[in-house]
């Protein structure tokens, strides 16, 4: 098994849909992590070259990474909480 050069590694072009019998389902998926996820990992994280912008650029390129599974938690997290409330209100105000 050869390692090749682990302080400079090669990637790939990036995850790739398995052949399955839900073709329909695999393709959603990969559609819906394309749509959220959209922005490159961001390179150099504790190096010189990737400090040069400062810890603040740094967190701030890492918050665009993360950006569209921030919304999708936002969203998530505001449903959790006015489902249960409209739920309640309809339930005791039944004017």
């Amino acid at each position: 098994m050869e390692l090749g050069n682990i302080s400079q590694p090669m990637y790939g072009p990036g995850p790739e849909a398995p052949g399955s019998s839900t073709p329909g389902l695999v393709g959603m998926v990969h559609g819906f992590l394309r749509l959220v996820q959209p922005n490159a990992l961001p390179t150099g994280g504790c190096t010189a070259e990737g400090m040069g912008n400062g810890v603040g650029g740094l967190l701030r390129a890492l918050l665009l990474y993360e950006l569209g599974f921030l919304v999708c938690m936002a969203i998530g997290l505001l449903f959790i909480i006015l489902v249960p409330l409209v739920g309640c209100c309809f339930c005791c105000c039944r004017c």
